[in-house]
């Protein structure tokens, strides 16, 4: 499963439809991850986003330039989760879906176990900082090793399966995090996460903006305490 993929054509589908560079948001990242965590094919996304611009094309072209910059990818949700359902009723695209999914990867076991040995180092480097969490960093670290002196095995773990388990670990992550978080750090950033989430709130289901807030949070907690991500979408590509 080619992870990095996913996220990039995305990206690069959004920003050329709207007409010049964006680079996406935290929230917009977050919205992502729930698309790709549900299984939405890449092909639904795509579809939708092309269809919410082409509803904004024409309304702007009779509106005659008076119609508002679209500035973040939830706009575009409904139009997806219509584009899945369009899919799954007409059954058509699963072949293309298919090939995009076995295309390589690219992530070759010697560099997937670099890349979590180099996870497991800033890991361990802040522990010092996070004294109520460091039994779960350390035990992550240790689990980390673990996993890359795996992947250097002869019959290293299937990609599918290592990404399962760091979702795991990032999991257990966030929870511990969370648990030792000020509770006025919490309370700001789901502040923030509403206000991002406020233009959207109408085009979104409560489910997919919990999971969006959720995401949202997780990242932002790992970012103000330089810890790294596990997934290996985030291994990118060199």
């Amino acid at each position: 499963m080619n992870y990095f993929h996913y996220f990039s054509e995305i990206e690069e589908r959004f920003s050329r439809r709207r007409g010049s560079l964006l680079l996406l948001s935290t929230l917009d990242w977050a919205l992502i991850e729930t698309w790709r965590e549900a299984g939405i094919p890449l092909e639904a996304v795509l579809r939708g986003i092309d269809e919410a611009f082409d509803k904004h094309d024409a309304k702007l072209l009779r509106a005659k330039g008076r119609t508002r910059k679209v500035n973040g990818l939830a706009w575009c949700s409904q139009a997806v989760m219509q584009a899945v359902e369009d899919m799954a009723e007409a059954a058509t695209g699963s072949a293309k879906t298919t090939q995009h999914e076995t295309v390589e990867s690219g992530f070759e076991a010697e560099r997937v176990a670099r890349f979590l040995e180099e996870n497991a180092k800033a890991i361990e480097a802040a522990v010092h900082t996070q004294a109520s969490a460091s039994p779960v960093l350390l035990e992550t670290a240790r689990r980390l090793r673990e996993l890359a002196e795996a992947m250097r095995a002869a019959a290293a773990m299937p990609l599918d399966e290592l990404d399962r388990t760091l979702t795991v670990l990032e999991e257990k992550l966030f929870a511990a995090l969370m648990n030792a978080a000020p509770e006025a750090e919490i309370v700001s950033l789901r502040e923030q996460a509403d206000r991002e989430l406020a233009p959207y709130r109408a085009k979104i289901g409560a489910v997919q903006i919990r999971q969006i807030q959720t995401q949202f949070l997780q990242k932002r907690l790992l970012e103000a305490r330089s810890l790294p991500r596990l997934s290996l979408f985030y291994m990118g590509h060199e």
